[in-house]
């Protein structure tokens, strides 16, 4: 129970509180935070910045080129996998196309008989996406998580919805995206909508992970890489955990110049929150040279990332965005550098499903 309390409420109610004290640092009207649903903008973003969008842009060339090189020297600790086709696509991985195609078309079309329905093609969309990767991985290995971890993978769906509304609620004080075509929700019907999409994140991520960690080419060269030297201990951890929580105290007091740490602080917080209780964390096998852990769910995210922004592209209700210095060569909706705030999300979607194998499953990794 106590480790319960360490690496789930306390996280909860950090993320919850210290962007407001960062609000109230700034001297600022908390109001319009509580807003629902959020339509209002009320963060105004400075322009863009050639420096800056460089640096970032450098940055994600850098981290890239880590992996790149690691996969052109890593040793052949292939996974074991069969693959080839031997098994066929199950017949939920063909409702899965099904809901895709179709989802796809009605997303993209303004049919007069379906507007009603207009502002809710993501569902269909994205569960036929979970299905499909599912599928496709179980055609790949014989095994999936819906198939092989039925109650982990249902698990996924609520658990994904609380924790996407954490990211939803962060985004208050930043701003970075908002809606478009949700005018017309009441509060309640907002919540069961938004709540419905939000429940797709964590089964396509991990579920994409999986998917991904069956091409030997992407996932073997990393399992025997460069490992990192792994020095301190506690107080390195208590470290990391100062500087978590002054991120996201700093996202209400200075949005504009620290909103990437929307991305970062939550990361750290449970990370360093598990090494402080004595759970394994994501990380841990770095420092035997496994990059696995890493490289596989931000890459999954990733793509994920352009899925969602492909299909929210011409959606009737959909997410727009506006960030700071960055705001400049879109691929689809989505700033080119914004793309990389998907990477360290693939690592909080890892590091909440290992929470939730460890409480579920009793797993230690």
């Amino acid at each position: 129970m106590q480790k319960i309390f360490i690496t789930v409420i306390v996280p909860a109610v950090l993320l919850i509180g210290l962007p407001l004290i960062g609000v109230l640092a700034a001297g600022e009207d908390l109001s319009p935070y509580w807003e629902f649903p959020p339509l209002t903008r009320h963060v105004a973003h400075a322009p863009f910045s050639w420096p800056l969008f460089a640096t970032l842009v450098l940055l994600g060339m850098l981290v890239a080129g880590v992996f790149l090189v690691q996969m052109g020297r890593g040793t052949a600790k292939t996974p074991v996998m069969t693959t080839g086709g031997k098994w066929p696509l199950p017949w939920w991985g063909w409702l899965g196309l099904m809901l895709l195609a179709t989802g796809w078309v009605l997303a993209w079309n303004r049919f007069p008989w379906f507007a009603g329905l207009q502002p809710h093609t993501f569902l269909p969309l994205w569960l036929g996406f979970i299905l499909v990767v599912n599928g496709l991985t179980r055609m790949r290995t014989g095994t999936c998580l819906l198939s092989s971890r039925t109650g982990f993978f249902l698990a996924l769906f609520p658990l994904s919805a609380l924790f996407w509304w954490f990211f939803e609620y962060l985004n208050r004080f930043v701003q970075n995206w908002y809606y478009v075509g949700i005018e017309d929700f009441s509060p309640l019907a907002y919540v069961i909508h938004a709540s419905l999409c939000f429940a797709m994140v964590l089964p396509a991520v991990l579920s994409t992970e999986e998917l991904l960690a069956s091409i030997p080419r992407l996932s073997g060269p990393l399992a025997s890489s460069w490992p990192v030297t792994c020095r301190g201990g506690r107080y390195a951890a208590l470290g990391l955990l100062a500087g978590s929580t002054l991120g996201l105290a700093g996202i209400g007091l200075r949005p504009d110049y620290l909103f990437p740490l929307l991305w970062l602080s939550p990361l750290l917080l449970v990370v360093t929150l598990q090494k402080l209780t004595g759970r394994a964390t994501i990380l841990a096998p770095l420092c035997q040279g496994d990059w696995r852990p890493v490289w596989l769910p931000a890459l999954a995210a990733l793509c994920c990332g352009f899925f969602w922004e492909l299909w929210n592209f011409n959606s009737h209700a959909h997410w727009e965005y506006s960030i700071p210095f960055v705001q400049k060569f879109h691929i689809f909706a989505m700033p080119v550098a914004g793309y990389l705030g998907y990477l360290p999300f693939g690592l909080e979607c890892k590091a909440v499903g290992a929470l939730l194998a460890q409480y579920l499953e009793g797993e230690n990794g």
